[in-house]
């Protein structure tokens, strides 16, 4: 696939994150106004989770600019990074530990933000993942009760297969090869009962 094709999927994403943002953005403040004017009466919980929903929903926009959007030539710092994964995962059973200090290339993020997207689809009951990177390497190190892969979508990292049938949520198994590969680097994959890793 030419570096033409590759963009222009990520300038749509891109542009569809950056157009919905405001609103978020909008709903979130309106929130604030209301509860500023104040009324006497304590904030429903119909508000609450109106709160709730725009904060999840303003956390995944950030992640998905970055997994699906242009990486360009950025680098994004430890702060920028862990707010993300913050956000969208305190919610979730799914603990991250990004261990990463220095600054990063959007590009190689945006690896490791899908790779997390992969991870998450083997970790049904949750579990932690430890982001790392030495000498370019990076490493994602998964551990759970129970780790479950569908060994056919897996496969897509090492193999990439066209023709192979994917449904919205699993976009990221066929996105990740291209984009890494673009990069120059090799995908490897191992897991066993209760651990994972996926490294590139």
């Amino acid at each position: 696939m030419d570096q033409f094709n590759i963009d222009l999927p990520a300038l749509i994403g891109s542009r569809i994150c950056h157009d919905l943002i405001s609103p978020i953005g909008a709903i979130n403040n309106g929130l604030e106004l209301l509860e500023m004017a104040g009324t006497g009466a304590a904030p429903g919980p119909e508000l609450a989770l109106i709160g709730q929903s725009v904060e999840s929903a303003s956390a995944r926009i950030r992640f998905f600019r970055i997994a699906f959007g242009a990486a360009g030539d950025q680098t994004m710092g430890q702060n920028e990074v862990t707010s993300i994964l913050r956000d969208l995962y305190t919610a979730s059973r799914v603990e991250i530990d990004w261990q990463i200090t220095s600054p990063q290339s959007r590009n190689c993020v945006r690896l490791a933000f899908l790779s997390l997207l992969c991870m998450e689809t083997a970790l049904h009951h949750g579990g932690r993942i430890t982001i790392t990177v030495e000498a370019g390497q990076w490493r994602l190190h998964a551990e759970a009760d129970k780790i479950a892969i569908d060994p056919a979508l897996w496969a897509l990292l090492s193999q990439p297969n066209p023709d192979q049938s994917l449904q919205p949520a699993q976009v990221q198994f066929a996105l990740l090869p291209i984009l890494a590969q673009a990069q120059g680097k090799e995908i490897t994959v191992d897991s066993a009962d209760t651990v994972l890793t996926l490294s590139f």
